[in-house]
Parts: structure tokens; sequence; C-alpha cells
């Protein structure tokens, strides 16, 4: 029933090699996915006494330490399909069969509060409550055994990733007070940890869609990049608000639409720098294709290249 989300590609991207053997068996992307989701994965196991170690590492494998496009796009963090009782958001992915639904969430919080529930409610995975919280070996195959996943090397990829990350310590004592100490210090430092902005892609370029109160500032610290070029690759001014709905690029926009994307009708409410922003195409090159000086302003039904 339950199946990885296709993981192979961003698996592959992840396990690049480094200099020490110590790092080799380690990347930045796992690290930072288990800084941000332990505490989740904690939280969970004090309530409903799964271990955090088998939680992190089905949320590291199955969502490609939070870089698939489920997890960015839908918070689904661990491949759960919808189901007859799921009544929550849908979308859908190719998976073993086109167009599957999967379920939605607002949060990835809300992703790992379901994936307790679904083990907890799911018959076939009540012998794995009996088992002790430490017995992360156990837990892993049992869930291959219940046939929580086809792949016949899932739980000897869950082991691995737990020994390779010594997730195992969070089963034995959960965040101790100095885990906790330095989580609420990095929050203090990094707030967007405890709820980041999800990652579009538009025209194979990075997006992310503002909140009420960010700032150019904010977003360049979250994601490491310059405030300065945020604005740059927006074609917007350092005096500019951000607002509510923005669309902001996190690398330069490209010079003309994608091949999908050839001609737009002017719709009311557009304006040059919406239409540049919902295809990703930079601002000059919208007006040069369209052979219009920065004076122009589009009227419903102007027709306009993108490419």
């Amino acid at each position: 029933m339950k199946h990885i989300f296709g993981l192979t590609a961003v698996i592959v991207l992840l396990l690049v090699s480094v200099t020490t053997v110590q790092a080799q068996r380690r990347n930045a992307y796992y690290n930072e996915y288990i800084r941000q989701y332990a505490p989740l994965a904690v939280e969970q196991m004090q309530r409903h006494k799964i271990p955090a170690s088998i939680t992190l590492a089905q949320g590291l494998l199955e969502s490609g330490a939070g870089r698939s496009e489920l997890a960015r796009k839908s918070n689904n963090h661990f491949g759960i399909k919808c189901g007859g009782s799921w009544r929550g958001r849908t979308v859908r992915h190719d998976d073993d069969a086109r167009n599957e639904c999967f379920r939605a969430y607002r949060h990835p919080k809300d992703s790992y509060e379901d994936h307790s529930d679904f083990l907890k409610r799911g018959v076939r995975y009540a012998f794995l409550f009996r088992l002790k919280i430490t017995d992360y070996k156990g837990w892993a195959r049992g869930l291959k055994k219940a046939g929580y996943a086809t792949d016949p090397s899932y739980a000897n990829r869950l082991i691995t990733i737990i020994e390779d990350y010594e997730l195992y310590k969070y089963d034995s004592r959960g965040m101790s007070k100095h885990d906790i100490r330095n989580w609420e210090k990095e929050l203090a430092k990094k707030p967007w940890l405890a709820n980041p902005h999800q990652v579009y892609l538009a025209n194979d370029i990075a997006y992310v869609v503002a909140r009420n109160g960010d700032t150019f500032h904010a977003l360049g610290k979250e994601f490491g990049i310059s405030w300065k070029k945020l604005v740059k690759y927006n074609d917007l001014h350092k005096e500019y608000t951000l607002e509510a709905g923005d669309i902001i690029y996190l690398k330069e926009k490209r010079k003309k639409a994608a091949k999908s994307y050839a001609v737009y009708i002017v719709r009311d409410g557009d304006s040059m720098h919406t239409i540049s922003q919902r295809y990703g195409i930079r601002l000059k090159n919208l007006y040069k294709m369209n052979r219009k000086d920065a004076e122009y302003v589009p009227e419903v039904g102007d027709r306009l290249r993108l490419r």
C-alpha cells in the first residue's frame, strides 16, 4: 500500500562524495533535515511511542531529505496516499501508476502527525508497538514485513540511515536539555526553521511565495542569498515592501518562458511585472521581445510573446 515516492534521482544526487570516510556517509541536506525535524520526530515518539529514529529515517528516505516535489509542494514527507478515509487536500503525482492521489498538508508537522496516526490505526502495524522504543532494527524490519514498502531493501536503508546519522540517540534520550537549548538558540537565529517557505519551480527556476511580514533580508538569510540579489532577480527596487502572495525567485530569471508557453493574452489586473514573475522571464526581455518600452501598460486582450 505504501511505497517510496520517486526518490531514486534525489537520493543519488544527495549521496555525493566528500573528503573523509565519515563525511562520505553524510551530506548537508540530511544534516539540515535532521536539525529541522528532529524535534517533531521526538514529539511524535513521546505522544505515540514510535521511535524518533524510525520517523526521521523514513522522512529522510521518502522525501529525499525534504527535497522531493511532494514534500516541497504538499508538505507530504512520508509519501502517504489518499486512501478512502482521507478528507483533506490532495495532489496528483505519478508513482506506481499514473496520476495517483496523495495527501497534501498545510505544514510538515501535519504530515508527521498523520504518519503516526497511519501507523497506529493500521492493524498490521500493531505488533510493532510491543517492541522496545530503542529497537529501531526491529521496527525497520517490521515495517518491511508488514508491507509498508515494496522495496526489498527498505529495512536495510532505514537502518543504514539511522546508524550513519546516529539517529538512535533520539530514541534513548529524546532531546536533552542541551539539545533543546541549542534548538531554541537555532530558532532565535533562524526563525524560519519552525515554518520554512515551500520552494516551487517555474520555468525551471526555484521560487517562494511571500507571506505577511516577509522581507528581502529575512528571505536572504533563510536561503543563503544576498538580499540585494533577490531584489535584482525579481526586477524590484530595494525600497519595495513584500506583500503576501508575491512570487520571489531565488535565482535569476530566464530570457524567455518555457516551450509550452509561447503567447499570453493579457487579463484584468495584469502588469508586465506580474506576467514576467508568473512565467519566470526577465522583465527587460519581456519588453524587448514584444518591442515595447517601459511606458507600455498592457491592456486586457493584448497578445504578448513569452518566447
